[in-house]
């Protein structure tokens, strides 16, 4: 079956993660997309290996499998003329330098937009387009800290620290998706290309609306998670079990007096303190100090168990080879096992989406550095002296 974005070419100038990664997804969904790196280099994701021994980069292939791999050097004029060529008939370019970077190498939005006016123009900065630190790089640390979500992690008085995944990179990625597929449905509508920008920062602040929206109506800072969340009072957070942990996400009325059985606690069942969402964070710190002991009684499995038939909602605190052993993490293809070209059954990470027209498919594999540069050069009309050319200029 065909997929949603047949028909639609990128072209990605990205690195690492941000505009990468927002570039997979499409080609997931049936985008042709081409990987342009610089020759001999590559994107830097490719130097991040899986160890002193196994030079494989899980970082390239989580955000590059599926796509064409196609070296040019955009500093030089030979490889812009190059690259003018291949945008030409794009409809989309994904990039994630820093501001000002293509438009130095003539590239922009202004000098392309001439060339092909249905161009979707789309970049991922770290601090936004405009503003007084529009210029300054930076990299998902930056998001997580400039951002604010650092500050929610961990308890009061303890020491700060990064969530453990490039969090800020994948959010801006998915962003940057959105904004071109927004863009795509205006130009079927208008024939009108535009610019699509998003940022790090950006993307942090809209992934804590709501707690942002809560500063911005009271003036009150939440506050870090301290096991929980800062704003919903209730059993709401993670416990300690007797073999690891286990999150409760909330009790629901018709629940209360079957849970609170359950956690040796039947006096709170009727406790007004805990009836509601609006308990203050010292009963919510007696309240957590109570089914704690309780909690570390049984394994997550048993309480599983004991939970599952409540109607309470829970989740075990599942580290990646727990997930990896769900099987609802498989047939909901979040994992998957695809063939590669040799037939070899591979494991990749699969879609978040599911779409019952046109199936969203993982590829298996990303492309070595310009593997496709030749072929996708000789479609672009160069013949093989010229093409020879540019290898010695090292424009590709």
């Amino acid at each position: 079956m065909s997929g949603a974005l047949e028909g639609i070419k990128i072209i990605d100038v990205g690195q690492l993660v941000q505009g990468p990664q927002a570039a997979a997804l499409m080609c997931d969904m049936g985008a042709e997309v081409i990987k342009v790196e610089l020759p001999n280099v590559g994107d830097l994701s490719r130097w991040i290996f899986l160890s002193e021994h196994d030079q494989r980069s899980a970082y390239f292939e989580g955000s590059n499998r599926g796509k064409k791999a196609m070296t040019i050097d955009l500093r030089l004029p030979e490889g812009v003329d190059v690259f003018k060529r291949l945008v030409a008939d794009a409809d989309v370019l994904i990039s994630n330098f820093k501001n000002g970077t293509l438009e130095e190498w003539g590239l922009g939005y202004d000098d392309l937009k001439g060339l092909n006016p249905g161009l979707i123009w789309a970049a991922g900065s770290a601090f936004g387009p405009v503003g007084p630190d529009s210029d300054r790089e930076g990299a998902d640390l930056a998001g997580q800290c400039a951002g604010g979500l650092i500050s929610t992690i961990g308890q009061d008085g303890g020491l700060p620290s990064p969530v453990g995944v490039t969090i800020a990179d994948h959010i801006s990625s998915q962003h940057l998706a959105a904004g071109v597929l927004a863009a795509l449905v205006h130009r079927g509508r208008t024939g009108e290309g535009q610019k699509v920008e998003v940022s790090l920062l950006g993307g942090q602040i809209w992934a804590q609306a709501s707690e942002y929206s809560h500063y911005l109506m009271s003036g009150e800072v939440p506050g870090r998670a301290n096991f929980g969340h800062p704003l919903l009072r209730g059993v709401y957070g993670i416990f300690e079990t007797a073999d690891s942990w286990i999150g409760i996400i909330g009790v629901p009325p018709a629940a209360r007096d079957a849970f609170f059985i359950a956690v040796e606690h039947p006096e709170l069942a009727l406790d007004p303190r805990f009836l509601g969402m609006m308990a203050r964070r010292e009963d919510m710190q007696e309240l957590f100090a109570a089914l704690n002991p309780v909690f570390r009684t049984k394994t997550t499995a048993q309480w599983c168990d004991v939970l599952r038939d409540m109607g309470v909602r829970y989740a075990p605190v599942n580290d990646y080879a727990a997930a990896s052993a769900d099987p609802g993490v498989w047939e909901n293809g979040y994992l998957r096992e695809v063939d590669d070209s040799s037939d070899c059954s591979v494991r990749v990470v699969g879609s978040p989406i599911r779409m019952s027209a046109t199936p969203v498919e993982p590829a298996a594999r990303a492309p070595e550095l310009g593997e496709h540069t030749d072929t996708l050069l000789d479609a672009l009309g160069y013949d093989a002296e010229q093409i020879a050319r540019l290898r010695q200029l090292g424009a590709v």
